[in-house]
């Protein structure tokens, strides 16, 4: 058992596939899970005994496909009505009903029907990856940096950090992805010369795309863009649509009526993605798909980057977004480093390629494992360990925050890709006559219209003193911290009265039910351990039975 308490670790929690480190003996280790990778697919599934996390659920998937979660990064900060959440409802096996406006998964659990959080299904996946350390380690892990995708929202961010709460971490700091990828790409490079490196990180289920600048042994990013719902989940979708409209058209039957048959051509697509990385024509096999027929279907490469195209060639928009933000040309960018698991898709590659003019990409550091190794480092620094190499590090927000003013007017506090921390005030004037109360409505975007940007939050100021039209200031400070997360204050400057909240929109999670979320997740996590504990005296005893076994015949 865990006695000593532990190095911080750095966790990347991806969409698909998560991974965890820890600096000791002078470097970087990526942590091996018990199966022996050094990713873990991010998948929670339950059962009629216990619930597990990674290789395990994902492997039991296709025979459990109701109580098997994933892609529960997509859905983090969203609310029930969020469309992007309602497309993917369509594809998910498992079912998400609507909570007062929250969307909670509903699945079977030791006989009972229960309700979880995408928030806690995210802290049973950090669960897992806090076990892999402490398994790794001896020691108990109480400390983490964990990574988000430098286009998610403050409820997003917010969302990430409550998980790692209920997980049982000190969440020391919310890093953006292509910021943590950076410090790999810098220990490895060993910088001396000032250059602009742009990072394209296509991963599983989210894009970003990060310009930054080092001179004076500092990255300072520029500008960021991204999207957070594009990644390799959407090329995978493209090509199930595409079997089983192939399917359909052969069979006159339609796999889409059945869940567990989408599950399996799912599973057959996501291989057949992967070989088109390296082969020009994949294979689709699926025996028994639906009502016994089996499939066998082929697709080439030429293929799949034609059913994708316009989902590869959206990536670029979004490099040119960065760098027009960045006020940068193309010829301006020394290096043009890859990071996730999609960027393998040699389509993309090539796009991107061409769109820097045949500028070769740099692929030296390890695209799964960069996020998770910059995480970690940036958990050593913040710990007070001495890490050779590490430059400081200068992030940006992603998008611009501001207030309503008036009837729909948007008005701009900080703009987006402005520096973290930072903290911004500004006064208005009342405008009605002997007005006693201030509704402050919060939004984040860049429409000029308030109500077309994303409202992050809302708080009535009351009890002011009736004034004259203009006679009443109001002081509002926006302070947002080094993971992103902002908190908003107004104070009328004359009676002093004020109001302060921190900006956490749907993913809010008070203070009774996070206590509650933390018990329960402490019980259910010395339950997993328990029971691989178990399944893992089992195996020894099995290995030590066929050893002895084998002694005896020889």
């Amino acid at each position: 058992m865990p006695k000593s308490v532990a190095p911080a670790i750095g966790i990347d929690l991806g969409t698909t596939y998560s991974c965890v480190g820890v600096f000791q003996n002078g470097k970087v280790e990526i942590i091996a899970n018990d199966q022996g990778s050094r990713t873990t697919p991010s998948y929670v599934a339950f059962s009629e005994t216990e619930w597990f996390a990674g290789e395990v659920a994902k492997s039991q998937s296709l025979r459990n496909p109701k109580n098997t979660v994933f892609d529960a990064k997509r859905m983090l900060g969203r609310g029930f009505d969020d469309e992007e959440l309602r497309r993917d409802m369509k594809r998910w096996p498992f079912k998400v009903i609507d909570d007062r406006g929250i969307p909670k998964i509903e699945v079977q659990y030791k006989n009972k029907t229960k309700l979880f959080t995408p928030v806690e299904i995210s802290s049973m996946m950090l669960t897992k990856m806090k076990m892999t350390a402490e398994a790794y380690l001896g020691k108990t892990v109480a400390k983490a940096v964990i990574t988000v995708p430098a286009y998610f929202t403050n409820a997003q961010r917010q969302a990430t950090k409550d998980a790692g709460k209920i997980a049982g971490l000190d969440v020391m700091r919310i890093i953006n992805e292509p910021t943590a990828a950076v410090l790999a790409y810098g220990l490895d490079k060993k910088l001396d010369e000032e250059q602009k490196v742009l990072i394209f990180d296509l991963g599983g289920g989210t894009f970003d795309v990060s310009v930054l600048a080092y001179a004076d042994q500092v990255f300072q990013v520029m500008a960021t863009a991204g999207d957070t719902h594009l990644g390799g989940e959407d090329f995978d979708h493209r090509l199930v649509e595409h079997f089983a409209n192939e399917f359909k058209r052969q069979h006159k039957k339609d796999p889409r009526t059945s869940s567990l048959a989408m599950r399996r051509l799912k599973v057959a697509c996501e291989e057949a993605k992967r070989t088109l990385s390296s082969t020009s024509v994949a294979h689709v096999n699926v025996d028994s798909l639906l009502e016994g027929i089996d499939f066998a279907g082929k697709v080439s490469r030429a293929r799949f980057d034609e059913l994708c195209g316009d989902l590869f060639r959206k990536t670029l928009d979004t490099v040119q977004s960065a760098l027009d933000d960045a006020n940068l040309k193309r010829t301006d960018i020394d290096e043009v480093i890859l990071v996730g698991g999609s960027t393998r898709i040699p389509k993309v590659r090539k796009l991107l390629q061409d769109f820097f003019d045949g500028k070769k990409l740099n692929l030296r550091i390890n695209a799964d494992e960069a996020v998770a190794f910059g995480a970690t480092v940036q958990a050593a620094t913040l710990s007070g360990q001495e890490v050779p190499g590490v430059d400081l590090l200068i992030d940006v927000i992603p998008y611009s925050l501001g207030v309503r003013e008036g009837e729909n007017n948007f008005a701009k506090f900080i703009e987006r890709n402005s520096h973290v921390p930072i903290r911004v005030e500004k006064e208005f004037v009342l405008g009605r006559d002997y007005q006693t109360a201030a509704q402050v409505d919060i939004y984040e975007g860049e429409h000029p219209n308030a109500r077309n940007n994303h409202l992050l939050g809302e708080f009535l100021l009351d009890g002011l003193p009736a004034m004259k039209r203009g006679e009443t200031k109001l002081k509002i400070v926006y302070d947002v911290d080094a993971d992103g997360i902002m908190t908003v204050s107004a104070k009328d400057t004359m009676s002093g009265k004020s109001k302060e909240i921190q900006v956490n929109c749907m993913s809010y999670i008070g203070p009774e039910e996070l206590k509650k979320m933390q018990e329960n997740a402490a019980r259910m996590a010395a339950e997993a351990k328990a029971e691989e504990e178990r399944r893992r005296g089992e195996d020894e005893e099995e290995q030590f039975t066929t050893s002895w076994e084998g002694d005896g015949r020889s």
